[in-house]
């Protein structure tokens, strides 16, 4: 499996990855500190789930998602965000998303992401 996690912390790119790691410990993980790094990452990379943030420099979480569902339209993108906001939490899921999940992740909010990943 290969995962892509797109956030402009570094601290929560390690935080995400470390965690994920807990239940993908096999799998190759790449990152990407913006939208627009994102873009070129998934381009090369071809995750088969990526890990978004939003509120990012150069391209928002919302636009790159947009862009790689519109040319990837089977992608799974899971947003990571800590923004509450439940328009913000429609507009994403309703443009392509698989969940949104509030930052910051744990054990309990993995154990969603596993169901809905290989549910």
């Amino acid at each position: 499996m290969k995962i892509l996690v797109v956030d402009d912390s570094v601290f929560s790119q390690k935080t995400t990855k470390k965690t994920l790691k807990s239940i993908y410990p096999d799998a190759v993980y790449e990152t990407a500190n913006d939208g627009v790094e994102c873009i070129q990452a998934f381009a090369s990379f071809l995750p088969d789930l990526v890990f978004m943030d939003l509120l990012m420099p150069k391209m928002s979480g919302q636009e790159a998602i947009r862009q790689i569902l519109e040319k990837y339209p089977t992608s799974k993108i899971i947003v990571l965000s800590a923004d509450v906001q439940s328009a913000v939490r429609d507009e994403v899921l309703s443009a392509g998303a698989l969940a949104f999940i509030n930052k910051p992740i744990n054990a309990e909010k993995l154990k969603e992401i596993e169901i809905l990943i290989e549910g």
